[in-house]
């Protein structure tokens, strides 16, 4: 098997990309020391996070200059996410630290005022190269296929300015701004996007680029672009929660309000729900179309060591044969381990990345941080909070906010000192002004925190995204709640999730059309065979969204 020197300086999840090198028939040479390089053939280079910290993690490690050298010796390099903008002169934001130049011009941020930033989801990679054979693709990228990104700089397209000095340039479009998705000249390719995560359509650059080949349109599963607009797709997660069964074994189950146990009527009364094994169910949804895989750890397997925690082996075997984007939460906090070791929030969270995770999910201990945030007059502690801690570490996008609120109706908006709503779903007593309480230890303790106050604190300590559930809809099968999303989107810029609710397909329908959400998750109609993924999306692209459909097989 030939073999691909890939060069990790704690990029977060590379197991992701190890597979799927693996996939299309490569196999891994690790680059330990700058010397390595040298020996390449082929080079990667992975990222995510900050550009200063990636280049001043390069630049420590000594390897600037030989990734230089071996660029310029006409090499093939593959820079991926931060390792493409490795190669420009800068980004703003770490202007003290300089890129490697090889690609003239700086990175911005995103303009947030008409949009969630980061940019994370299913977009294009439109090739702007116009003498380029129109039976031949540019590394397998074509016009109606779907890539995932997951950024908040981008270096701003201009047509003609980089085709001016030899760039092949793919451009992708978000909220009105033209950005460079990919780009490309003699060995160098690099990508915005995360090809590794892009299913099938990633697979096929990552295999064009090792394979240096330019494959034929012709060869490709993929409706002709005019049938495929271009832009961000409304996203699809499929949501796991997994726990321990009553006999030990790690199983999916789904809640009634947070209840997992089968009721007093059924056979298995008082049992914990079976719905399925996680790696499979986890499969099903990728093969079905699923946008994203979240597992959410419901018991956190607190008693186990953490290096032999359950989960772990999870993801391991999930992301040998699922290329989307995978997001793990539960029991990610500082604790003490069964040896009486001390371990931090951001140690489990590289535990995590490192057995394919891409995203971890904080969520009692971030309401908690909200509450001490709101304590110290919307101040920053000296010392990092756990969601601070990662993001640094590994970028904003890398941490997930789940947040559990439940509905307390009032008579009016002056009996409460929290945010409330006019609701048109009256209490018990008629009332028809509620606010949302903050929840933690899975629902069961409510807290003296608003559903908003929650959502500033965790935008302000570096959250990249929100997965908003609601206890009150949660195993109802009735939609979504339409009225806490609307809030929620106007509280912070950061995207989204809908949780909570979705019965059937016209749900995600209703939530995409009368909200801004930029995701929607569903679980049980999902395990129960009720309605597949591939059902959302026809109904979806029926409707006239536009959603990431089927590639077929490499």
């Amino acid at each position: 098997m030939p073999t691909v020197h890939l060069l990790d300086y704690v990029a977060g999840n590379v197991r992701s990309l190890v597979n799927a090198i693996n996939t299309v028939g490569y196999s891994i040479e690790w680059v330990k020391k700058p010397e390595d390089i040298e020996h390449a053939e082929r080079l990667i280079l992975p990222g995510v996070g900050h550009f200063g910290h990636c280049l001043r993690q390069l630049a420590q490690g000594g390897f600037l200059e030989p990734i230089s050298r071996h660029i310029n010796q006409g090499k093939p390099f593959l820079g991926i996410c931060v390792g493409l903008q490795a190669l420009f002169s800068g980004s703003a934001e770490d202007e003290d630290v300089p890129g490697l130049g090889v690609i003239p011009g700086s990175l911005t941020r995103f303009d947030a005022s008409d949009k969630s930033v980061p940019h994370i989801g299913w977009n294009s990679a439109i090739v702007r190269r116009l003498d380029l054979d129109s039976d031949k693709s540019f590394y397998g990228l074509h016009p109606g296929s779907k890539y995932y990104y997951v950024h908040s700089y981008a270096a701003p397209y201009k047509p003609g300015e980089f085709e001016s000095l030899g760039w092949t340039v793919a451009s992708a479009t978000y909220g009105g701004e033209e950005f460079v998705g990919a780009i490309g000249k003699g060995n160098v390719l690099a990508t915005q996007f995360h090809p590794e995560k892009s299913g099938v359509a990633g697979l096929r650059v990552i295999k064009a680029f090792l394979d240096q080949t330019e494959p034929s349109k012709e060869s490709f599963q993929v409706k002709e672009a005019a049938s495929r607009p271009s832009g961000l797709t409304r996203r699809i997660i499929a949501c796991l929660d997994v726990r321990a069964n009553d006999s030990g074994d790690l199983v999916v189950t789904k809640g009634d309000q947070y209840d997992v146990r089968e009721k007093s009527s059924d056979p298995t009364a008082g049992q914990v729900r079976n719905l399925g094994k996680p790696v499979d169910l986890a499969r099903r949804y990728y093969q079905q179309g699923a946008d994203e895989i979240t597992f959410l750890n419901i018991t956190s397997f607190r008693k186990c060591p953490l290096a032999d925690l359950p989960m772990l082996e999870v993801l391991r075997r999930t992301s040998k044969t699922v290329f989307v984007p995978l997001t793990i939460g539960g029991g990610i906090r500082d604790s003490i381990d069964d040896d009486g070791s001390k371990v931090s929030a951001l140690e489990v969270a590289t535990m995590y990345f490192q057995s394919g995770a891409d995203k971890v999910s904080i969520g009692s201990d971030a309401v908690v941080a909200a509450e001490e945030y709101f304590a110290r007059g919307e101040k920053l502690s000296e010392t990092p909070t756990s969601i601070e801690s990662i993001s640094k570490a590994y970028g904003n996008q890398a941490v997930v906010v789940s947040a559990d609120p439940r509905r307390i109706y009032v008579k009016s908006p002056s009996s409460t000192p929290h945010h409330t709503i006019s609701t048109v779903f009256p209490g018990p007593e008629g009332e028809r002004f509620c606010w949302y309480q903050c929840t933690i230890k899975g629902g069961r303790e409510g807290r003296d925190l608003d559903i908003r106050q929650l959502l500033v604190a965790v935008e302000a300590m570096g959250a990249g995204e929100i997965l908003l559930n609601c206890i009150d809809r949660d195993g109802s099968n009735s939609g979504f709640d339409l009225e806490l999303i609307n809030d929620a989107k106007q509280a912070v810029k950061i995207p989204i999730i809908a949780s909570s609710g979705a019965g059937n397909p016209s749900h995600f329908t209703e939530v995409f059309e009368k909200t801004s959400v930029d995701a929607a998750l569903g679980a049980g109609m999902f395990h129960r065979g009720a309605y597949s993924v591939k059902d959302v999306k026809t109904l979806l692209s029926t409707s006239g969204l536009l959603v990431r459909e089927d590639e077929g097989e490499l």
